[in-house]
């Protein structure tokens, strides 16, 4: 899948109810080491900012786990920071207060990102 296909499948995930988390990670079920039901369970209490809290957003976490899953653990930082350059923040708390991007712009914009950077 390229990137526009990522983002869209992350979108339509997000607004069928799956978290932010979620939303990004089963995104990339198909590149998954782990079965989708594993997957959608691991990612759902880092949904709403960790467990609801509103504190790193989900979609951040869900980076993470697909590069941790992935074996590319080397660009969990970098993607970081860019989501941080391009959004403002990594906090969900502040960037739902920037109202800058909708969650599920938030989510595709995630799973883009990771389709740019990831190594296949």
């Amino acid at each position: 899948m390229n990137m526009e296909e990522r983002s869209e499948k992350a979108r339509k995930l997000h607004k069928q109810g799956c978290n932010c988390c979620q939303s990004v990670v089963m995104a990339w079920a198909d590149k998954l080491p782990i079965d989708k039901n594993h997957a959608m369970n691991v990612a759902a209490p880092f949904g709403r900012g960790l467990a609801g809290t509103r504190e790193v957003c989900g979609c951040v976490s869900g980076m993470a786990m697909v590069c941790g899953l992935t074996g590319n653990t080397e660009i969990v930082r970098p993607l970081i920071e860019k989501f941080r350059e391009d959004n403002g923040d990594i906090v969900c708390a502040r960037l739902l207060q920037m109202g800058k991007r909708p969650c599920n712009e938030m989510v595709a914009y995630a799973a883009g990102l990771l389709a740019e950077n990831l190594i296949d």
